[in-house]
């Protein structure tokens, strides 16, 4: 079932972005089973889970962290971590690049962008990241890469609203793409989950989060 899940979505967002098992409360065996069907990226809510389940998989498999940080969390994944989807603050990217050097390694971050209705989603409005992206601050963080954005559509039945949301995302993403600095080379744009990974790759996604739609509902 896992595999026939995963090659279905994969046909349907044909090269054009790439797929983020949400491994999320799964058991090991569920996310060998993924990996056994080709998935080499698994994206993790939890610290805790991530940092019990990499050693029991492949060392291949890369790992994305996708739920919100706490600074004093990033010392358990930064030897490992792939990818940190949910970068929302510049203290956060300080800690990752405080992280990230005692490892000798540089890691790779997205900023999450508050583009929902809902009040409980985390991350920065338009000004926030314009103004984070243009501090001199940044400089200092040679251990850190930000490569892009991500971000969450409303949970609402309204596909209208939810390809609205990622359209101005993806605008956002456009206009912050120039910015030039050491450490800051757009190439990603996460947005699209199981319920609208479909629209959201239409919008310019090149990385969607799929959970349920691969290993059924929790």
């Amino acid at each position: 079932m896992i595999a026939d899940n995963i090659q279905r979505i994969e046909t349907k967002i044909n090269d054009r972005a790439k797929l983020i098992a949400v491994t999320k409360t799964k058991p090991v065996p569920l996310l060998q089973e993924a990996y056994d069907a080709g998935c080499r990226r698994f994206g993790e809510n939890k610290v805790q889970e991530m940092v019990e389940k990499q050693p029991l998989l492949p060392a291949d498999v890369e790992w994305h962290l996708i739920g919100h940080l706490q600074t004093n969390k990033v010392k358990y994944i930064a030897p490992f971590v792939a990818l940190i989807q949910s970068v929302d603050s510049l203290k956060l990217l300080q800690e990752i690049n405080k992280q990230a050097l005692k490892h000798e390694r540089v890691i790779d971050c997205l900023l999450q962008i508050h583009i929902a209705q809902e009040e409980t989603k985390f991350g920065l409005s338009a000004d926030e990241v314009e103004s984070l992206l243009n501090d001199a601050q940044l400089d200092a963080l040679a251990n850190v890469r930000i490569i892009g954005l991500m971000g969450l559509a409303t949970n609402t039945d309204d596909e209208g609203q939810v390809r609205q949301e990622f359209r101005g995302l993806k605008a956002l993403y456009d206009r912050l793409a120039t910015i030039r600095r050491p450490n800051v080379v757009f190439s990603e744009l996460s947005m699209g989950m199981s319920g609208d990974f479909d629209i959201a790759v239409e919008e310019g996604s090149t990385m969607v989060r799929v959970g349920s739609a691969i290993f059924g509902a929790r």
